[in-house]
This record gives structure tokens, sequence and C-alpha cells, in this order.
């Protein structure tokens, strides 16, 4: 995979590896769960998933949407701001790029809290700067690392960390990447042979510009991968 191609994969990564450090047998609840991208990683643990299970697939037909959606097998389904378990019913839990979705993302970073037993820890990931998807269930383009840090200091979280996942240049790339798609898409406008090899050009030195990057992360990149402990 090249420039802006990495975001998802990055991810995974990092949300695997953060999952493998959770001892066995202790219970994980995946907030907004989706269609369970992640449970396999969970397979170690007491795993309980949790959404509100009104997204089809289908959405408002506008922006990105993904077509087919499965949510049979579902655990919990709530808001994700009032879970209807006990406080500190959970050793672990992670939401994976949840909070640009719901509208009170501070209310349900508190009920997270709620729900997490004493030294439980939150696994979070949000997004930086998004285009529109699962419409009409999209608040937010995306959050910033200081909104993050404030609200889960607010809320009584510990050693929480920031980590972004990519940087300027390969933010960039990945919205080039979309221009063949969306201009014939959405305006009916192909992208001429002509114009690939300028993209072409632009996403290779897009490409070497990010591979010597150090600090445009500060500036704009795909999102943030959080730990926090309560």
């Amino acid at each position: 995979m090249g420039v802006g191609e990495m975001q998802e994969a990055n991810r995974t990564k990092w949300v695997s590896e953060q999952l493998s450090k959770i001892p066995a047998g202790q219970t994980i609840l995946d907030a907004g769960a989706g269609q369970f991208r992640y449970k396999k990683y969970c397979e170690h643990l007491k795993y309980v998933s949790q959404d509100f299970g009104q997204y089809d697939g289908a959405g408002d037909g506008k922006g990105l949407q993904v077509g087919e959606w499965n949510q049979n097998g579902l655990d919990i389904i709530s808001d994700i701001a009032s879970i209807p378990v006990a406080g500190g019913s959970y050793d672990a839990v992670m939401c994976i790029e949840v909070l640009e979705h719901i509208p009170h993302p501070k209310e349900a970073l508190a009920e997270l809290y709620r729900v997490l037993k004493p030294k439980g820890k939150l696994i979070l990931t949000v997004p930086f700067a998004t285009v529109v998807h699962y419409s009409p269930y999209y608040f937010y383009s995306g959050f910033s690392k200081y909104f993050c840090n404030k609200i889960l200091n607010d809320i009584g979280f510990k050693e929480i960390s920031i980590i972004p996942n990519g940087n300027f240049y390969e933010n960039l790339a990945q919205e080039l990447r979309r221009l063949p798609i969306l201009s014939q898409k959405y305006d009916n406008i192909p992208i001429s042979h002509e114009d690939m090899k300028s993209l072409t050009a632009v996403l290779t030195k897009l490409q070497a510009l990010s591979n010597a990057d150090t600090k445009t992360h500060e500036l704009c990149c795909h999102g943030y991968l959080i730990t926090a402990i309560k």
C-alpha cells in the first residue's frame, strides 16, 4: 500500500496490539460495535457488543455508505450514552471510529467511564478529518487531540495516551485518491489518462514527503489512537 492508503491498516494493527495486552478472561465492551470488526482479536476475552442498531447500510443514500450491514448477534442495543448495565461492569472498553456518529460524544465518553471497572482501560480511536459517511448518523467531521485530552481529563481518566495516525501528506493523498471515483460519480467527469499521470506524480511526491516527515501531524492527520485508564 502506498501513501494515503494505510489509515485503516495502521488503526487495525494498533487496536489488535492493544487488545492482545488485556489479560485472558477479562471482560471487554465493544461500544458502537457495528459489524464486530474487532471481535476476532478478542477470542481470549469475554466479549460484549453494544450498538444503537439503527444503521442499515443504505442510510439516507448520501455520502459514503456501505450497502450491506449485518448486526445479527448484537448483545446490547442502546444509546451509547445510556448503556443498561451496572457501573464497573467491564475490565476494558473499546470504541473505534464511533464518536463522529453520535450527537453527544462527551456524554458517551462519560458513560464508557462509568461502565469501566476501577483501573479499567479505554481503547479509543477518533477521526481528525473525514468526508460524510454513514449519514444521516454523521454529526462531526472529526476531533482534535486537544478536545480528546480535555474531555477525558475532565471525566476523570488518567494515563491518557494520544498517538496520531498518519500526517498531513498521508491525509492529503487519501483524499486525492478519491478523485477518479468522485468526479465521475458526482459530476460525471471522467479523469483522463493525462490527469492520472499528473495525479500519480503528485502521489509519488507526497510519498517522499511523508517518508521524511516528522511534524506535520501537528497540523492534520487521519485521526488519533487513544488509551486511557479509569
